[in-house]
């Protein structure tokens, strides 16, 4: 059951294929970002930029997320490093002006909810020049990790959410299971509520 939090709810009767664009860069590197499939598939009810998966028994699985890590050279950062959290991705690029309007806030909620057992993780798409991506991350002071992914391949494992839309924010539970989508610029408010709530989730609802 997918519901807009907090009280509407809706019963989706048939699946909305959404398919992915996505744009490939002719500079990729031998150290390419990888992903293999889940078993999310993206359903958006009437056009929504704000999707709830809900409960948690009917969440799926992203793929496998993996690559070159934005600020450490020579690293690899995966989304399995992160077993046991629930984790927020946050689709980003430095020539993306809500990415501007939202990189406070979300540096905001990353640091009021750590402490529950939430890690946040950037995927920074279609930034060819690395040091622009950078620059991003110290001038906005972000200090939550990032993969560099300029072809866009890591969004092959988002189960059909439009690769065309950023920035956009995917909320997942301890389990790895996707519990809530953004496809819109947040602010605090927006996100917090959410991610505390799901991070709350008790085991055994699981």
């Amino acid at each position: 059951m997918i519901h807009e939090f907090p009280v509407r709810k809706f019963l989706v009767s048939a699946a909305v294929a959404v398919s992915a664009v996505v744009l490939v860069s002719g500079c990729a590197t031998g150290k390419d970002a990888v992903s293999t499939g889940g078993t999310f598939d993206f359903v958006s009810p009437g056009g929504q930029t704000q999707i709830f998966y809900d409960p948690p028994s009917d969440r799926g699985t992203l793929g496998e997320l993996s690559g070159p890590d934005l600020m450490e050279e020579g690293k690899t950062t995966t989304l399995s490093d992160y077993e046991g959290q629930a984790v927020v991705l946050n689709v980003w690029g430095q020539w993306c002006g809500p990415c501007r309007g939202e990189a406070d806030d979300l540096e905001e909620v990353f640091e009021g909810t750590k402490d529950l057992g939430v890690q946040f993780l950037g995927i920074n798409v279609r930034d060819n020049a690395k040091d622009k991506a950078q620059d991003f991350v110290v001038d906005n002071k972000v200090t939550y990790p990032s993969i560099y992914d300029p072809p866009m391949r890591t969004l092959a494992a988002l189960g059909g959410i439009p690769t065309s839309v950023v920035p956009t924010t995917i909320v997942l539970d301890k389990q790895h299971r996707v519990a809530a989508v953004f496809l819109r610029e947040l602010l605090t408010e927006d996100l917090q509520p959410v991610v505390e709530r799901i991070a709350g989730e008790e085991s055994e609802q699981q």
